[in-house]
């Protein structure tokens, strides 16, 4: 595998990001990481990843130069992908709807507070045939907590929804009704490289039961601390990882998704 991932956001490797870090470590694919309350480094623009993951990185903290650069970088070919989080998209303080990466990026971000936090069942539906959701039982769906309000554009490919259920108890069972359905992720291409946009998180509180999805557990060691996910979980979010940055194979392209 060629060039590494950079990773900004999700907090610090002894809090939320070590659950995508324990992915990568695991799976041996090197990163870089940038903590939520770092900007990228002075040298950043010298770098060549093959991928871009930005995970609850607020875009003030990014930099419209940086971005300017990670959005030349996929026009070459590195790939970028956003996980979702009250700092990604437009959430709280997210506000990437007017960032440098809005027309690199798969999906139509809202212009205010696009969060969506569901106390009852919001289960993964997935919609397509795509390399990323291989390997995985999807007739056994697991459920997220919650999510950012994104729409495809005309050009890029959904792959997953979350659908909405309300529940009511109806003497000693419940009854379990069908209600809206929302992009979960969203995968395109800008240039030679590609885009994907996961609109929940990657780690709790909004990835729910998602985290332990599998029929056996993985732990790996992160720093001073360990994480222990479900291996499906794990196989799901290295082919986001892997496809999104062309980790194993190029690509020919067009243009970014408008």
């Amino acid at each position: 595998m060629p060039a590494k991932i950079c990773y900004l956001g999700d907090d610090h490797l002894a809090g939320a990001a070590a659950y995508l870090a324990g992915i990568m470590l695991h799976d041996g694919l090197s990163f870089d990481h940038v903590r939520s309350d770092q900007s990228p480094p002075a040298d950043f623009s010298d770098r060549s990843y093959a991928l871009y993951v930005v995970s609850d990185y607020p875009a003030a903290r990014f930099g419209d130069a940086a971005m300017k650069h990670v959005a030349a970088r996929v026009e070459r070919g590195a790939g970028l992908a956003m996980f979702g989080g009250w700092e990604s998209y437009h959430g709280r303080l997210g506000e990437y709807h007017r960032s440098p990466l809005v027309d690199v990026l798969p999906v139509v971000m809202q212009e205010s507070d696009d969060r969506r936090n569901h106390a009852q069942p919001c289960l993964i539906n997935k919609v397509a045939e795509h390399p990323i959701l291989g390997g995985v039982p999807w007739e056994t769906p697991p459920d997220v907590g919650g999510w950012n309000a994104v729409e495809a554009k005309p050009n890029a490919q959904t792959l997953l929804t979350a659908v909405q259920f309300s529940v009511r108890r109806a003497g000693d069972d419940f009854q379990f009704v069908r209600g809206h359905e929302s992009p979960l992720l969203v995968v395109g291409q800008c240039g030679r490289g590609r885009t994907a946009a996961l609109a929940t998180d990657v780690a709790p509180h909004w990835v729910g039961g998602f985290v332990d999805w599998g029929d056996r557990r993985i732990a790996q060691a992160v720093g001073d601390g360990f994480v222990e996910v479900g291996n499906w979980y794990a196989t799901f979010f290295r082919n986001l990882l892997v496809w999104t940055g062309q980790l194993s194979s190029q690509a020919e392209g067009g243009g970014c998704q408008k």
